[in-house]
């Protein structure tokens, strides 16, 4: 018994390396919902397990709603479910969030979530961690764009799925960076002071630059690291993205910050070209990727990398 469960045990780990090796470079549509959920541990890698285990953390999510969810009306959650409500619709991309049933479903995962993890609770900023799984795993039930897709068409069961799913895969991310949300986010605190001096190590003109016009990196980082990018890019980025985030040790949390690094020194052009605050300031709040595609995205993960090898064992530069 004992060598066979060291045998399963290794045969795992060689299975998930390998996923993870060919999944760094993106996952092609079709097969990113179960690479994504074989990634985050939420699917075991034994193929004859799968099943028994969806159908019961489907169920188990479901007993949360039976049990919680009609709590959002009393006094001491009422604040937390009041502030979801507000901040699922101005979310983003709109033509999703503008739909009655995404909205729903957003509030339930938001608020079960929320309330099963009192000492972070809702922070504005965990919403955005919930589109990207619900639109791959819409992926799984349907052949064309998700672009505009109309959810109300898909059968109940299915919309089930899909959200019991994506809020066991939020909840795999999020406790990787709890400290990001919980009071005064000491984590994201850490991780902007972190770039602040990364930066000024691998681009000393921009970084003296922002410095020069009193610039201050938690001013325009904290969005970064509160949303991992995802106020930056167009979603499909931040799916490709989180292909790479996935298959990377820790790459919700301590690769994103060298992915933040290369993004800032990704415009030094334009920084430098700016010579004043509020020029600065509308710049990196506004930066053009609108455009932004999986070669970009590439080239920004591949720079991330690099820095990551050059940097991440010299103790001058960076403490984790």
């Amino acid at each position: 018994y004992v060598k066979n469960q060291h045998f399963f045990s290794s045969l795992y780990f060689y299975f998930v390396e390998e996923l993870r090796k060919l999944s760094w470079s993106g996952i092609p549509r079709q097969v990113r919902p179960i690479t994504w959920k074989l990634l985050s541990g939420y699917l075991p890698a034994n193929a004859e397990r799968r099943e028994s285990v969806l159908q019961r953390k489907r169920q188990e999510y479901f007993g949360f709603i039976q049990q919680y969810y009609d709590s959002r009306n009393d006094e001491h959650h009422q604040d937390t479910y009041r502030q979801i409500h507000i901040d699922i619709p101005r979310m983003s991309p709109e033509w999703l969030v503008l739909q009655p049933e995404v909205v729903e479903i957003f509030e339930r995962i938001l608020f079960i979530w929320a309330i099963r993890h009192p000492a972070s609770g809702y922070v504005q900023g965990i919403n955005d961690l919930v589109t990207p799984f619900f639109v791959v795993y819409v992926f799984e039930y349907i052949e064309e764009e998700v672009e505009n897709f109309d959810v109300s068409s898909l059968q109940e069961e299915a919309l089930r799925n899909i959200e019991a799913d994506s809020f066991w895969c939020m909840s795999k991310l999020l406790d990787g960076i709890q400290d990001n949300y919980t009071f005064a986010q000491p984590g994201i605190q850490k991780k902007v002071k972190a770039l602040e001096e990364l930066v000024s190590r691998i681009d000393e003109s921009v970084h003296r630059h922002m410095h020069h016009y009193e610039v201050e990196y938690l001013q325009f980082a904290f969005r970064w690291m509160n949303n991992l990018l995802m106020r930056e890019l167009p979603l499909r980025c931040t799916i490709r993205l989180w292909d790479t985030y996935q298959a990377e040790p820790e790459g919700f949390s301590h690769f994103h910050l060298y992915v933040c690094a290369a993004f800032l020194v990704r415009w030094r052009k334009e920084i430098l070209e700016e010579r004043d605050f509020q020029g600065l300031m509308i710049l990196l709040q506004n930066l053009p990727t609108m455009h932004w595609g999986n070669e970009e995205v590439s080239v920004l993960l591949a720079e991330a990398y690099r820095l990551k090898f050059a940097f991440a064992d010299a103790p001058n530069h960076y403490k984790r």
